[in-house]
């Protein structure tokens, strides 16, 4: 059973419930089954906020899980079109698995959630594909065959899952997102594991 790195950041809860439907798609797929991981907050002199292990939600992430994953889905909120600093916080600290390849040849695929339609959500989805390259991993986008990216009146992008959580947070998943956030996680799942096979 191939293990697919679901991590993500989430200070309200939108970018968590996208992050569990991109887990509902890879557990989908044959062989292959999501482990969700989070990062935690960071305080402005950029240490860690909170203890070690969450009182509820996904464990925090630890640097072996890139390294045992055969494949990521990378998620946070947008931050001025840019993810959010606890995720970039912890991408900084892979250096080593950076030198050593760790994630080299291993499919990735991002997604975020925004306050509002046009807050950044592409640029975004961008930003965190960019730690992704230098990594080599290889990314997977959503292609338009997912019909729900020519109508959804959301979120949904060709270059990874969105959800527009609304001013306050509080807007639940659309339809068309859950189903292009599952889409996302069976692609992502589907090409691990035709990676994996000898």
């Amino acid at each position: 059973m191939l293990d697919i790195l679901v991590l993500f950041y989430s200070r309200h809860g939108a970018t968590r419930k996208l992050a569990e439907r991109i887990a509902q798609g890879i557990d989908g797929v044959a062989g292959a089954q999501a482990r969700l991981r989070c990062v935690p907050p960071v305080t402005t002199v950029v240490q860690p906020l909170e203890p070690d292990i969450p009182a509820t939600g996904a464990p925090y992430v630890e640097l072996a899980d890139l390294e045992e994953c055969a494949g990521l889905a990378l998620g946070s909120p947008t931050r001025f079109g840019n993810m959010a600093a606890p995720m970039k916080h912890f991408l900084d600290s892979t250096g080593a698995q950076w030198f050593a390849g760790a994630l080299a040849g291993k499919p990735a695929c991002v997604f975020t959630s925004t306050g509002s339609l046009h807050g950044g959500q592409e640029a975004t989805l961008i930003s965190m594909m960019l730690p992704l390259l230098h990594h080599g991993m290889l990314l997977v986008g959503l292609p338009y065959s997912e019909t729900d990216l020519m109508t959804t009146p959301a979120g949904g992008t060709p270059y990874g899952a969105s959800h527009v959580a609304g001013p306050d947070a509080n807007r639940p998943l659309q339809e068309a997102e859950q189903r292009l956030a599952v889409a996302l996680g069976r692609r992502l799942g589907l090409i691990a594991v035709q990676l994996a096979r000898p």
